[in-house]
């Protein structure tokens, strides 16, 4: 269902074109290639179908969407589809949410090499839990978690962070005991933070001792080990910020809570209030001052720098699953989970991965889209599939 107010593709429709002009130099391909995917999205460039209600012949034209994982129309989808997926994986246990951010010079060299520091960022995270969490001092278990990386704050500026769902507890190491965190108590948060520090920069060094980090216009210096190593003296004596928030109210808010963390974007949609001469007003939370809900107006040219600063590599995955929750032996060690648990065995999908999107729809809106939306009896009934366009046509704004 059509938004009635401004979206993210409006201003990239808008002003585009001339933001591509301006700064041709810069853009590297992946971002190129999210201007276009927002800009075609939910048009006629890409295609659809017609749809025609049995009942009153009400007829109604669906676009298709671009599908790019930058794009806020096509999270939700996207998001339903992880849900059903994760559903048999929640264990009967506490869960923990821990956050692990990297300080300002960090995300510097972050921007201007993604791939490479960001993947360092989720090693370095998933190492601390495991390792700590290992130790008999600590817990003495084998951890079950995910990952979702986040590179922007409320504001659009980058601001690289990862948020981590953590099992209250984990695997025995000879897999015959589940051992429990304290109730409301995960890891002490200082330990977290002293070794991620620390492995995070021994990483980085690597990186930079094989070659593997570039560094342009205003950090070209630190091409050069000396400048290099003056500049990350201080992150060395800076504590570095691992959140620890309090544990959720239970297994089901998980489910809730995290499909809002992993298929976000770097603005949705209704934050947008307005877009006018060459100006993009949105909302933002400010959470520097008691999370004051505020309004904040930035050139459009501003905000599409903004957003593009959180296009990610291509094939980079910013989800990622570790401990017991690993690709590689997630479903035997799920299973001994529940057994050591007393869960019973999750019942199966029975194809619900394969439902389709009007489906998922209705479980996201509560609105359906089977349903006829002038007759309200009839259902609407595919009649016609329309063609990608061949050449790119002109896009009307829908604001």
């Amino acid at each position: 269902m059509a938004r009635s107010g401004p979206e993210v593709a409006d201003v990239f429709r808008r002003y585009g074109d001339a933001y591509r002009q301006h700064h041709d130099a810069s853009l590297c391909t992946a971002q190129r290639r999210v201007m276009t995917a927002i800009e075609l999205c939910r048009t006629a460039a890409l295609g659809g179908h017609v749809e025609q209600c049995d009942q009153c012949g009400h007829q109604r034209i669906s676009f298709n969407s671009c599908r790019n994982r930058h794009c806020p129309k096509c999270q939700s989808l996207a998001r339903a589809q992880w849900l059903d997926d994760r559903r048999a994986e929640i264990l009967d246990t506490q869960y923990f949410h821990v956050v692990f951010t990297i300080p300002e010079p960090i995300a510097t060299i972050a921007y201007q090499n993604k791939e490479q520091v960001y993947g360092i960022l989720f090693r370095a995270a998933a190492e601390t839990l495991r390792t700590i969490a290992a130790d008999p001092k600590h817990l003495g278990a084998e951890l079950g978690f995910f990952a979702v990386l986040h590179t922007w704050g409320q504001n659009l500026l980058h601001h690289p962070h990862l948020h981590c769902v953590v099992a209250g507890g984990g695997l025995s190491p000879d897999a015959d005991r589940w051992i429990a965190c304290r109730p409301g108590f995960f890891l002490p948060v200082w330990v977290l933070a002293r070794l991620f520090r620390r492995l995070f920069l021994e990483y980085l060094q690597t990186a930079f001792d094989t070659g593997k980090l570039q560094f342009f216009s205003s950090l070209e210096p630190l091409r050069q080990l000396r400048a290099f190593s003056a500049y990350l003296a201080p992150t060395r004596r800076a504590e570095w910020v691992v959140y620890a928030k309090p544990p959720f109210a239970g297994p089901a808010q998980v489910l809730e809570y995290v499909g809002r963390y992993t298929h976000r974007v770097a603005i949705c949609n209704n934050r947008l209030l307005d877009i006018e001469d060459g100006s993009v007003r949105f909302r933002w939370k400010d959470y520097r001052h008691d999370n004051q809900q505020k309004t904040m107006t930035l050139t459009a040219d501003e905000f599409i720098r903004r957003f593009l600063l959180h296009v990610l590599p291509n094939g980079f995955q910013r989800i990622r699953y570790y401990g017991f929750l690993g690709n590689r032996y997630r479903e035997q060690k799920l299973a001994r989970c529940r057994e050591l648990l007393g869960m019973p065995k999750p019942e199966p999908l029975d194809g619900q991965s394969e439902r389709d999107y009007r489906d998922h729809h209705e479980d996201l809106s509560g609105a359906s889209l089977w349903q006829c939306p002038v007759c309200q009896h009839g259902r609407m009934i595919l009649i016609e599939v329309l063609k990608r366009a061949t050449t790119r046509p002109s896009i009307n704004d829908t604001s």
